[in-house]
C-alpha cells in the first residue's frame, strides 16, 4: 500500500507540475482582464477539484492520441515485389534445366518499419540450388532470400516442377540469311556474305538438339552503317536454330554471335525497249513509223535474272487506228528486277496506206526440243521452208528479206513419232504484220 501511495503521489506531482500549475496560470491571466462578472468563473476554476478534472481530461486525450499513433505504426502491412529474377545454381556444363519460371512475385508481410527496411535492401532474388539433383523430374520449393527475419513472405508461384536433362552437343554448318532486304537501296544488292568460321556447336537436351534442322546468322540490312558499293562488316550478328518447319528451337549456340563480311554491288544491264503493237489498224492502213522517247533502259537486279533478259517489251493497242496517235506507256519490271532507270516512255505511232508482198524460202526452225537427241524431218510432202506474207507500208516492207523473218514450230513436250503442227512466224520489225501462207506441216521426230 505504501508503494501504491507513493506511486499515486508521484503521478499527482507530475500532473500538478505539467498541467495544473500551467493551466491555473493561464486561467488567472485570462480572467484578470475581465470585470467582476468573470470572478465567478475564476472562483470555479480556482477550485482544486475543477483543475484536477480538467487536467485528467486533457491527460486522457493526450494518452489516446499517442496510443492511436503507436497502434497505427505497429499495424501489420503488406508489400508486393513483382518480377523478381529467379537464380538457379547447377552444373551448366553438364545439365539443362527446364520448367523454372524466369521471374516470380513476392509478397512481404510485417510492420511498416520492417517493410521499409526490407524494400531498401539490395538483395531481391529467389535463389534455387539444384546442384545436388540428378537428371529427371523434381518438385522444387521457391524460397525468397529475405533480408529481415521479422517479416513473413509468400512466393508466387511457390512450387515449380523442373526436369533436368544431360546436356549433349552437336556440330552444325552455319548458313547466312538476310533480314529487311527490302530496305536496301533498289539499285544495290548483297551478292556475297561470309564468316571466318561457319562451324558452330549447338548444346541442349537431346530431344531439342535432334529438332534442329538449320542454324542461321540473321544479317539485318538495318545494321549497315552505309549503303554503298564495297565491303562492310556487320558486328555481333545473332544466331538462331530452326526446326524443319521454320520454328525457333531453344538450344544454346556456341558462339552465339558472329561477325559477317558483306560485299555490296550494283549489277545492271542496258537493254532495248521493244514496242509491240497489238490489234489491227484500220483497213487499208499500216504502221508507217514508231517513235519512242527512250529506246533503251538500264535495269538493276541479281545477275541470274539480268542474264535472261534481252529486252523490255511494251505493248500498245493500235486497234482501228486511223491517224497519228501518241501513247503514254508504263514499263513493267520483269521478275527479279528491283529498279529501272526509267519507268515510262512516250510512243508516237504514224499510219499510212498499206501493201503486202510474199517472201519465200523462209526456213522453218524447231523449238522446244533437244536437237542433239532428236531429229525432226518433214513428211508427206511438207517442206522445211515456208512462204510468208508481209503487210505494211511499202517503204518498210521493201527492205525485208527472208533473213529478217523467223519461222518455227513449237515441239515442247513432243516425243518420237509423227505429228501435224502449226507454223508460226515473227519478224524483227514490229511495224509489219507477218502471216505464214502454210499453216501446218507434218513432221517426224526420231531419236538420234
Amino acid at each position: 500500500m505504501k508503494y501504491i501511495k507513493n506511486l499515486f503521489k508521484k503521478i499527482w506531482n507530475f500532473f500538478d507540475r505539467i498541467l495544473v500549475v500551467p493551466v491555473t496560470k493561464l486561467v488567472i491571466k485570462i480572467t484578470g482582464n475581465y470585470d467582476n462578472s468573470g470572478k465567478k468563473i475564476e472562483r470555479w476554476l480556482s477550485k482544486t477539484n475543477t483543475l484536477l478534472f480538467i487536467s485528467l481530461f486533457l491527460a486522457i486525450i493526450i494518452f489516446v492520441i499517442i496510443d492511436q499513433k503507436i497502434i497505427s505504426f505497429s499495424d501489420s502491412s503488406a508489400e508486393i515485389l513483382k518480377n523478381l529474377p529467379v537464380t538457379t545454381v547447377y552444373n551448366e556444363a553438364s545439365y539443362v534445366v527446364e520448367g523454372l519460371p524466369d521471374t516470380v512475385d513476392v509478397t512481404l508481410i510485417g510492420n511498416k518499419t520492417d517493410l521499409y527496411i526490407a524494400k531498401q535492401s539490395a538483395t531481391h532474388e529467389v535463389k534455387i540450388d539444384l546442384s545436388g539433383l540428378k537428371p529427371g523430374q523434381h518438385t522444387i520449393n521457391l524460397k525468397y532470400d529475405q533480408s529481415s527475419s521479422s517479416i513473413d513472405y509468400k512466393v508466387n508461384p511457390s512450387v515449380a516442377t523442373v526436369i533436368i536433362y544431360p546436356k549433349v552437343s552437336e556440330k552444325k554448318i552455319l548458313t547466312l540469311d538476310i533480314l529487311n532486304q527490302e530496305k536496301l537501296d533498289d539499285k544495290l544488292t548483297i551478292n556475297e556474305m561470309n564468316v571466318t568460321d561457319d562451324n558452330v556447336t549447338i548444346q541442349g537436351a537431346d530431344y531439342r538438339v535432334k529438332q534442329v534442322a538449320i542454324v542461321k546468322a540473321l544479317v539485318d540490312v538495318d545494321s549497315l552503317v552505309k549503303q554503298e558499293i564495297g565491303s562492310a562488316t556487320i558486328k555481333d550478328v545473332p544466331l538462331r536454330a530452326y526446326d524443319k518447319d521454320g520454328n525457333v528451337v531453344d538450344v544454346e549456340i556456341v558462339p552465339s554471335k558472329v561477325d559477317v563480311n558483306v560485299t555490296i554491288s550494283s549489277p545492271s544491264k542496258e537493254v532495248p525497249i521493244r514496242v509491240i503493237p497489238k490489234g489491227n489498224v484500220s483497213f487499208g492502213l499500216a504502221i508507217a513509223s514508231i517513235e519512242q522517247s527512250d529506246t533503251n533502259v538500264t535495269i538493276y537486279g541479281d545477275d541470274e535474272y539480268l542474264n535472261n533478259i534481252t529486252s523490255i517489251p511494251v505493248e500498245i493497242d493500235v486497234s482501228d487506228l486511223k491517224e497519228e496517235h501518241e501513247y503514254k506507256v508504263e514499263l513493267k519490271k520483269p521478275v527479279g528486277i528491283r529498279s529501272m532507270s526509267i519507268n515510262n516512255i512516250t510512243v508516237k505511232v504514224q499510219v499510212s496506206s498499206s501493201t503486202d508482198i510474199d517472201i519465200s524460202n523462209v526456213k522453218i526452225n524447231a523449238e522446244g526440243i533437244d536437237l542433239s537427241k532428236y531429229g525432226v524431218q518433214p513428211i508427206d510432202g511438207s517442206s522445211s521452208v515456208v512462204t510468208v506474207n508481209v503487210k505494211g507500208v511499202e517503204s518498210v516492207i521493201d527492205k525485208i528479206t527472208a533473213e529478217d523473218i523467223y519461222a518455227y514450230i513449237d515441239l515442247t513436250g513432243y516425243t518420237p513419232g509423227e505429228y501435224e503442227v502449226d507454223v508460226k512466224v515473227r519478224g524483227n520489225d514490229s511495224k509489219v504484220v507477218y502471216v505464214a501462207k502454210t499453216k501446218k506441216v507434218k513432221i517426224a521426230i526420231t531419236e538420234n
